[in-house]
């Protein structure tokens, strides 16, 4: 059996490649794990098959196939046709044509016409659109006007669909083939087969794993240098995604030498090189060499450059008559705030740069609307945001004026891919006030602060002892940490709030003790549910949000409870308590297919990245309002707000009747059930549970064992994060303590 190696093609463009054309009359071995196969084609012209061996796994027999590559003398095997890469002119059985039909790419065709269409013409679909498309209109809902825009797009998409069948060829999903498409067009090929490494650093979804598959199917050296840089930067995102800014030299080096099993002296050049290119960043730091994206370390250092401008620019005074304005303003809200709090708003008008922390219950919220008030009265511009929509919203709930979300306070530019407000545009305001500063990463921080005008007053509002940011950075601990920064730590628990056990425990659990656990539902607002096995939990979970909940206390299983678990996977993790709760909450809705999804109307969703141009934002919930199936475009409620999504979309949403402690960071639910098992061991973190408690309004039911209850309060070892903001503040705002 031939070895299953494939030619450089490095090596291949030092020579002009062979084509070859011809239909798969057998395929005589396939490994779909490499994608290696060998295969006999019958050539026009040629009385005996050709042998032809390459990643051709995916070739069926009766396609008609384009190669590229190379004749060889195998010394067992004899000549055969070394393929580089190839493509089928197009797909040749029904189910192939129905799938290439229903991909997204040929506007006006979605899953549903696709299925009709096939069901209608069979095998000669394609040949009925590519040479008789006026016949289409036997298809129920193809009309004159869709009938053109079928026409124009398939003619010319002519290229796009040689390309994409070439790409899968190569191994590549069908989806991730049109990805690349989309990015680098008619040099696709070009670039998988010269560099395919290239991919995993242009087009979203296509990692380094699915670039080094690929490489592997071409032969590409181990050692190549493109392999090695892309491990590297793969190495460091992986860690971004883990919240860290920059990675330390030695652990890149050890863990990317786990990855590509090569030696550490190539990947030490292969380091060196990359900061020549500009790609990274190398810094001598306290803890020993870091290395950064250059993107990350421009963040990084603009944070602390803006701050260190921010706090030493003048702007407006003080009042003099401060404290009878903020007197006044007290007597117009009917309150009286406690001397924390009024230091808390006085310093936010006499510092230039101000940070408010505390816990649930301290005030946060008084002090916020205080603070709007007072500078309002001093005829100053204020500007309100949180990190998310759903925090946006409770700010400008809770203290009666506009609220948006730094994203939207920036302003994106879909012209220029980026926001209008910088530098050059600030924005208009005296006083900026962002709350939920715990939530926002390093690379949000950094276009904030470029936009705040030098002479305004920014002042942060969080939680330190919340989750840091799910992006890079850990930027509200750093800015406290530094002591370059004014900060007011509330401490008191207002008379309301120590009432709520929710707000009595979320301090218990942050200060390392046990909290009070209610077993009966009743009168208070956080309850303990002591189960042990996860099918029991499960078994309760939707006893608790499909019955007792909604019957008990009128809350709308799908709108006003919100289930919270550490964990993606397992029989409590994210994945299958959405699939069942979308069964038990959601079974009589209509029913939709949208690519590999099952969908209903009403399902509660989630939006998962930032998308500018659709003005919804990674953590915003919605539900889905309408499906169709002939486009295969899916319709979302965003409060009131529909968004549609393309099938290409997909990966933009999820199903959000469960969700992670992360996304529901952020947010206030009516009520929240917490499940907390020793299967979550792993992720069982003191902040993680006072985090996910602080999420409910009204109720929180925790579900789980008392033994992962005491795991989780006894591990406050929060997960390093390797930042070094809190040192370049200091350099820059104390540059003579260094």
């Amino acid at each position: 059996m031939p070895s299953g190696k494939f030619s450089d093609p490095s090596e291949e463009t030092s020579r002009p490649l062979a084509t070859l054309e011809g239909v798969v009359e057998r395929l005589t071995f396939s490994n779909p794990e490499n994608q290696y196969a060998v295969l006999q084609l019958a050539v026009k012209g040629r009385r005996q098959t050709v042998t032809v061996v390459g990643p051709l796994a995916a070739a069926r027999e009766g396609e008609e196939l384009r190669l590229k590559g190379s004749y060889e003398v195998h010394p067992r095997y004899g000549e055969q046709f070394k393929a580089v890469w190839w493509y089928a002119v197009l797909p040749a059985t029904v189910a192939g044509i129905q799938k290439y039909l229903a991909s997204g790419l040929i506007k006006g065709i979605g899953p549903e016409l696709a299925r009709r269409l096939v069901e209608h013409f069979g095998p000669d679909t394609l040949s009925i659109v590519d040479e008789a498309p006026e016949r289409l209109t036997e298809v129920p809902g193809i009309g004159a006007k869709r009938l053109k825009q079928i026409i124009r797009d398939w003619q010319s998409q002519r290229e796009a669909r040689e390309i994409l069948v070439g790409l899968q060829g190569l191994g590549l999903s069908m989806a991730f083939a049109t990805r690349v498409y989309k990015h680098y067009g008619d040099r696709s090929l070009e670039v998988a087969t010269g560099n395919p490494y290239q991919l995993a650093l242009d087009v979203q979804g296509v990692g380094f794993q699915t670039a080094d598959r690929l490489a592997a199917r071409l032969n590409l050296d181990p050692l190549a240098p493109t392999r090695l840089a892309a491990g590297l930067l793969h190495v460091i995102d992986e860690m971004s995604a883990d919240g860290h800014v920059y990675v330390p030299r030695d652990l890149l080096l050890e863990r990317t030498q786990e990855l590509l099993k090569v030696p550490s002296q190539p990947l030490a050049g292969a380091v060196n090189l990359l900061a020549r290119e500009g790609r990274v960043v190398l810094q001598d730091l306290p803890g020993g060499p870091g290395v950064y994206k250059k993107p990350a370390w421009v963040a990084e250092t603009g944070v602390a450059q803006s701050l260190g401008r921010l706090k030493t620019s003048p702007g407006a005074p003080a009042p003099l008559h401060l404290t009878d304005v903020l007197a006044d303003v007290e007597r117009r809200r009917a309150i009286e705030l406690s001397p924390e709090q009024r230091d808390a708003v006085a310093g936010a008008c006499r510092e230039k740069l101000h940070i408010i922390t505390g816990g649930p219950g301290t005030g946060k919220t008084t002090i916020i609307s205080c603070i709007l008030d007072l500078f309002r009265r001093l005829g100053s511009r204020v500007l309100l945001m949180a990190p998310t929509g759903r925090a946006a919203k409770r700010l400008s709930e809770a203290t009666g004026a506009d609220a948006t979300t730094i994203h939207r306070a920036l302003e994106f530019s879909p012209q220029n891919g980026g926001f209008k407000r910088h530098a050059g545009e600030p924005l208009k305001a005296d006083v900026v006030i962002v709350d939920e500063v715990s939530m926002v990463d390093t690379y949000l921080m950094y276009h904030l602060l470029r936009a705040v005008p030098p002479s305004a007053r920014l002042v942060l509002v969080g939680d330190v002892n919340q989750l840091p940011a799910v992006g890079p950075g850990n930027i509200l601990k750093d800015l406290i940490d530094s002591t370059v920064v004014p900060v007011k730590r509330l401490t008191q628990i207002y008379r309301q709030a120590r009432e709520s056990l929710i707000v009595v425990n979320a301090h218990r659990i942050n200060q390392g003790a046990f909290p009070v656990l209610a077993r009966k539902f009743g009168d208070r607002d956080f309850v303990f549910q002591e189960l042990e096995e996860p099918d029991a939990v499960h078994r309760r979970l939707l006893w608790l949000v499909a019955d007792l909940l909604p019957k008990t206390f009128g809350f709308d299983p799908v709108r006003d409870i919100q289930v919270i678990t550490p964990m993606h996977k397992g029989r409590l993790g994210v994945a299958s308590l959405n699939h069942d709760l979308q069964r038990r909450l959601n079974d009589r809705s209509p029913a939709y297919t949208w690519g590999d999804r099952h969908l209903k109307r009403g399902d509660k969703v989630m939006q998962l990245k930032n998308n500018y141009l659709k003005d919804v934002f990674n953590g915003d919930i919605g539900r889905v309002w309408g499906y169709n199936g002939d486009t295969g475009q899916l319709t979302v409620n965003f409060e009131g707000r529909l968004v549609n999504y393309e099938s290409g979309e997909r990966d933009e949403i999820t199903l959000a009747y469960a969700v992670t402690v992360h996304k529901a960071q952020g947010s206030e639910f009516p009520a929240v059930v917490l499940v907390l098992t020793t299967q979550h061991y792993m992720l069982l973190q003191r902040n993680l549970l006072y985090t996910a408690l602080t999420r409910g309004r009204q109720l929180v039911v925790l579900l789980g064992s008392k033994k992962a209850l005491g795991m989780a309060i006894r591990n406050d070892r929060p997960v390093r994060r390797y930042t070094d903001l809190k040192n370049k503040l200091q350099a820059v705002i104390l540059p003579e303590k260094r």
